[in-house]
């Protein structure tokens, strides 16, 4: 997780904290647009705060603070996109991985009909 400290041209307000990797790919389009950057600082949290803060609030909701954690969820219209095993196991769907692992948006390298 980061903290905004500036928010530059981005959508972010400072204080924000977020995922580096949401902020990293805002920065990224930003600076192709020539706009300003968000200047951020990288948090360290412990492991409460880390399954508090995590992008998947059924994830979040299973560790601690449950009720306010879904209340949350609900009142700003959050979206879990079940991307984590944890949240798969919960609302019992085949888990991401090895044969469950299903990707469509991603380029798969190797296939059969490439020549080498």
């Amino acid at each position: 997780r980061v903290q905004i400290e500036e928010s530059g041209d981005s959508s972010f307000v400072t204080g924000d904290i977020l995922s580096r990797a949401a902020v990293v790919e805002e920065n990224m389009q930003l600076t192709q647009e020539g706009k300003s950057p968000a200047q951020y600082t990288q948090l360290l949290l412990g492991i409460t705060k880390v399954s508090i803060w995590s992008d998947s609030f059924l994830s979040a909701a299973s560790f601690q603070d449950t009720t306010r954690v879904l209340i949350n969820a609900a009142v700003t219209g959050r979206v879990d996109r079940l991307y984590g095993l944890k949240e798969n196991v919960i609302i019992g769907r085949k888990i991401p991985v090895g044969t469950g692992a299903i990707y469509p948006d991603q380029e798969v390298l190797g296939s059969e009909d490439e020549e080498l």
